[in-house]
């Protein structure tokens, strides 16, 4: 089973159902998921600036946001060091950066809906 990289951005857009959905899932169907632990904090918040947009979606927001405990989804060190230089070269935040620095470790697709976060891994992969 090939292991993928998955961003908030895409995890979201799988649970909060927004548009792209369909198009994630279809990517991360039979694949082994990882991600690093930061992604359990900016799914939740996230979830927090979606119920305070739409208050009267509270309760399905917060069921939405408690099926990320059902997923398969490993989250492994990272080396914020290598991170940290990894968003210096490519003017990533670091947190964006430790997605890629997975991603690169693992040799693993990376599933986001960040542009630049895609386009910094299509360079940084090809070299």
């Amino acid at each position: 089973m090939p292991a993928k990289v998955v961003d908030a951005s895409a995890i979201c857009a799988l649970l909060f159902g927004e548009p792209e959905a369909a198009s994630i899932a279809g990517q991360l169907e039979g694949a082994a998921l990882a991600a690093p632990a930061l992604l359990s904090f900016e799914v939740a918040n996230v979830c927090l600036l979606k119920i305070g947009r739409h208050p009267r979606r509270r309760n399905a927001l917060l069921k939405a946001h408690g099926l990320l405990q059902a997923m398969d989804i490993d989250m492994p060190g990272i080396d914020y060091r290598a991170a940290l230089l990894l968003a210096e070269k490519t003017r990533l935040t670091v947190y964006d950066a430790s997605y890629l620095w997975l991603a690169l470790a693992l040799d693993a697709e990376l599933v986001t809906l960040d542009k630049r976060l895609a386009t910094a891994h299509s360079s940084t992969r090809r070299k």
